[in-house]
């Protein structure tokens, strides 16, 4: 499996949802770095299960152990090692999935890519649980671009059918700060309508998708390349590797094609002060695939969560019949709000790789 990512820093992921443990190793740290551990154990707590309507009742507590590359608090410049044991698996509820596979899951590519030996249960190494070592390990990396003034913020701007438009139509020009782009979803008109949404596909036995804006404010201008390795591409690679997302667009995405240039290029004007600026933001920041000082802002597409209780066509590999499928066990019936910190930390580490 490819678990290994980055060529300057270098991240290796393993374990899967009902091994022993899941972690995270990384390599080449620079030595000497301070690590917040109580910001690393806040943001962890932000993507495990909680009790409210959209989270599963699998309850795990993500407490991370560091086996190696930390020293009184800093970095050693050796790897960096972190485990998070599991302790609330229930693996009996999988046994029947081994030979029919779970519609929207990865069961039926794992099963013809590895030959069956895949191990499966709660999602195996194909696990949105395989998401709490990223976010430990993309906090370390937003630490490192917050001592530079680099910034993260992602959002939910929409739940099933709910749109939240206070989040869509931000103005990006009078962005000043970090704060003013966390929109507290909780205090709008739109935070009940959302709830209700999750819970009336919960109740039905169904499950809902949804959108997640986020912003990334700080980064100077010229960061990036041309084709391969554009901030568009390397940011994408990581976050289509977050289980769940469908699509990803930048700035305003898929809106540009039905725009004349006129509108859609970003016109440039200097401040006050003689900084560049832009008069709009519908590149999300980047031009060539490299930064123009505008904030990056880009939107996730997330699929409904395909593990729901209401009955489904399948078919069973061992007898090689069709068959009907009802998956027991426990599930999130809408995974974008555990899904925030997740984005913002594989955005951190994306954005550290480019600088």
């Amino acid at each position: 499996m490819s678990d290994l990512w980055g060529s300057k820093i270098k991240y290796t992921l393993f374990g899967e949802s009902h091994g022993e443990a899941i972690g995270i190793t990384i390599a080449d740290l620079p030595a000497g770095i301070f690590l917040d551990l109580e910001q690393i154990r806040q943001q962890m707590l932000k993507r495990a299960p909680q009790n409210a309507v959209w989270s599963t009742s699998r309850k795990e507590a993500d407490d991370f152990h560091i086996l190696s590359g930390l020293l009184n608090g800093k970095t050693t410049g050796a790897a960096l090692t972190a485990v998070i044991y599991n302790t609330n698996q229930k693996s009996l509820d999988y046994v029947k999935l081994n030979d029919i596979p779970r519609p929207g899951h990865a069961d039926l590519p794992a099963f013809f890519r590895y030959e069956g030996n895949a191990d499966l249960r709660g999602g195996g190494h194909f696990s949105g649980r395989l998401t709490a070592p990223l976010v430990f390990a993309g906090n370390i990396a937003r630490q490192i671009l917050a001592a530079k003034n680099i910034f993260i913020g992602a959002y939910i701007g929409q739940i099933g059918k709910i749109n939240c438009p206070e989040t869509v139509a931000i103005d990006l020009k009078k962005l000043q700060s970090f704060s003013e782009i966390v929109f507290p979803v909780e205090n709008s008109d739109y935070f009940e309508p959302m709830v209700a949404e999750i819970q009336n596909a919960r109740q039905q036995g169904n499950s809902v998708g949804g959108m997640i804006k986020c912003c990334v404010l700080g980064c100077k201008p010229g960061i990036g390349n041309p084709f391969f390795d554009s901030v568009e591409s390397v940011l994408a690679h990581l976050l289509f590797s977050i289980p769940a997302v469908k699509g990803v667009s930048f700035g305003a995405g898929f809106a540009l094609a039905g725009m004349r240039g006129s509108e859609s290029n970003d016109s440039f004007y200097y401040t006050e002060d003689g900084k560049i600026q832009c008069n709009s933001n519908n590149l999300g920041g980047i031009q060539g695939g490299i930064t123009n000082g505008m904030p990056i802002v880009f939107h996730l597409a997330v699929k409904p969560t395909p593990s729901i209780a209401l009955r489904q066509q399948s078919i069973n590999l061992a007898t090689r019949e069709n068959c009907s499928l009802e998956i027991i066990g426990r599930h999130d019936p809408c995974i974008v709000p555990r899904m925030l910190p997740v984005v913002e930390a594989v955005t951190a580490m994306g954005i550290l790789e480019l600088i």
